[in-house]
């Protein structure tokens, strides 16, 4: 970031419209959030700007259709009022901290002089500054706006963290700040990459390129961090250049082209397809670019990827079997070892055995429906025109196995992992992306945690289509676990509730593998009206992943009771 002097003060020009053309600069074209009379005068500030404000039915939900945004648009910004409205939105907030999303999150507050006399207003948890030590906790940078001369440094710092740093920020207005004059903004860059260490990368690179150049069957493992560091074209480039073959993992799926004649396939520790999985873990060198070693994506830490052959590059350090590089930027790893390593021969790069082709779909038309079936209908209506977003449970399990054939054109919070992100979220993807679809997928819980955000769809002529696995409750605890009473869920009737909501939607119920045929035709043709399809299935039925991810964890379990009883 470059640093700025103060300015002189613009008459015209306040803390709210600074932060608002700052935002704007930085590339946010719509605003969510839920009014409160903390926040008012910057609401107002909002309607006479650019930005479009996007109402949405409560803060939890702003947070999660901010977090999609950001995830499309490179950054998203919500605003809440102080105590109940900035304490609803914590968990999308800290979802966005886990997973590296930039959100800039805008709270109002209580007058500076209520603050100072330490008033018992209303919203208040008896702690002016609780609030604000709680987002310190979940962002990369805080500031508290109480003083009009410093309030534009402190927005532009905060805002070049998030972009930066790839975190959600936190910024916090009190009432009588809003509107405060203040200066006039002044060019500015947000975001300036931290340079490597010029010797540690040149030490790093030709560690790396001699295990490489060595090795005879050297694989790369793509990971998260070349979505959110915008480095997958990069990372595309050097795997061409050096033709070697790659593999994916559950939160970075998609993030290069399935279709590649380099692709392997999809890696998941022992959750693996065999094919995959050997030629990860019988590979004699594993570059792991920008991969997070988290449970889920290591199929519960079953992925053998021994250190003495694998190069773990993050965008924060590269460690190479034991030799950490920590002043040392992926980008500028990637890019030395694209000039440095050789370049290796087709057969070396081309898998043995090629990811297969999209099927198609043949119903059975009055055979009952169930997952495995749905999987390949919705395998066969998926083009690239589409987002497939999936929510966590069985709807994760499932995704993770179907086609995605274009790059970015998947969404899941795989590390996280909050139920009922995917539809407030689609709302930040649909505004984002609007020559783009939205497809979710999103089980009978998740879909009840977040509802009513169907109506903020509708609201602002977003065109979703929504399957809802109706099993009658949280069929991935029952598989995990021995079931229970905990596990159920009132029925609801979801085919009817886009007509509840409003106008401009359709609302279909499946229970056949012929209804279903009908479903996705309709969805198909019906693309300027919001889709919402209610699959009924059995309690226990599941995805073939969601299989093996539940036997994984009942062995883990009854090992570690085991253990535990000899102990």
């Amino acid at each position: 970031m470059e640093v700025c002097s103060v300015g002189s003060q613009d008459r015209g020009m306040t803390i709210a419209r600074y932060l608002l053309s700052r935002l704007e600069q930085g590339g946010v074209r719509h605003l969510f959030g839920v009014p409160g009379d903390y926040v008012l005068d910057f609401l107002d500030e909002t309607l006479r700007s650019p930005i479009r404000w996007i109402g949405n039915c409560n803060e939890l939900n702003a947070g999660y259709a901010a977090d999609g945004y950001a995830r499309q648009n490179g950054l998203g910004a919500v605003v809440v009022t102080f105590g109940v409205g900035g304490l609803s939105l914590v968990n999308a907030v800290a979802g966005a901290f886990s997973e590296r999303v930039p959100v800039v999150v805008i709270s109002g507050a209580p007058h500076t002089a209520r603050r100072r006399s330490n008033a018992l207003v209303h919203h208040l948890t008896r702690d002016y500054g609780l609030q604000f030590d709680v987002f310190r906790k979940i962002t990369c940078d805080a500031a508290l706006l109480v003083d009009p001369s410093t309030a534009p440094d402190e927005i532009d710092r905060v805002l070049s963290s998030c972009l930066s740093k790839k975190g959600p920020v936190y910024l916090e207005i009190p009432m009588d700040m809003a509107l405060a004059r203040c200066r006039t903004p002044e060019p500015i860059s947000f975001v300036k990459p931290p340079r490597s260490d010029p010797e540690a990368l040149s030490e790093c690179v030709e560690e790396a390129t001699r295990l490489i150049d060595r090795s005879e069957r050297p694989m790369v493992l793509a990971g998260v961090e070349l979505l959110r560091f915008d480095l997958a074209r990069s990372a595309l480039a050097m795997i061409e250049k050096v033709e070697l073959p790659f593999a994916t993992t559950v939160s970075s799926k998609s993030v290069l082209p399935e279709l590649h004649p380099q692709f392997v396939g999809l890696y998941q520790g022992g959750l693996s397809l065999d094919a995959v999985r050997e030629q990860i873990e019988e590979s004699d060198c594993v570059l792991a670019l920008g991969v997070w070693l988290t449970d889920f994506d290591t199929g519960l830490f079953s992925a053998k990827l021994d250190d003495r052959r694998l190069i773990l590059a993050n965008t924060d350090r590269i460690r190479i079997k034991h030799h950490d590089y920590p002043d040392v930027r992926l980008a500028d790893f990637l890019d030395g070892l694209a000039n440095s390593l050789a370049p290796r021969s087709y057969l070396a790069s081309h898998p043995a055995q090629p990811v297969a082709a999209r099927g198609t779909f043949v119903a059975d038309p009055d055979k009952p429906l169930t997952v495995r079936r749905f999987q390949s209908g919705l395998d066969a209506f998926l083009d690239d025109s589409m987002i497939l977003m999936a929510d966590t449970g069985d709807a994760l399990c499932c995704a993770s196995e179907l086609h995605v054939e274009e790059p970015e054109n998947f969404m899941v919070q795989a590390y996280y992992l909050s139920i009922g992100y995917t539809v407030p979220a689609s709302l930040g993807v649909a505004l984002a992306k609007p020559a783009k679809r939205p497809v979710l997928l999103v089980g009978d819980g998740a879909f009840q945690m977040t509802a009513q955000e169907v109506s903020t769809l509708l609201r602002y002529d977003c065109h979703p289509v929504i399957f809802v696995l109706n099993n009658q409750g949280y069929t991935i605890e029952r598989l995990i676990h021995e079931d229970g009473l905990y596990n159920d869920l009132q029925n609801w009737k979801y085919h009817e509730l886009p007509a509840v909501f409003g106008s401009g939607s359709i609302g279909l119920e499946v229970r056949t593998e012929g209804d279903l045929a009908k479903a996705l035709e309709i969805a198909r043709g019906e693309s300027d009206r919001l889709v919402l399809v209610e699959l009924r299935v059995g309690p226990l039925d599941c995805s073939d992943a969601l299989a093996r991810f539940a036997d994984k964890i009942r062995k883990k379990t009854r090992d570690a009771t085991t253990v535990g009883v000899r102990a």
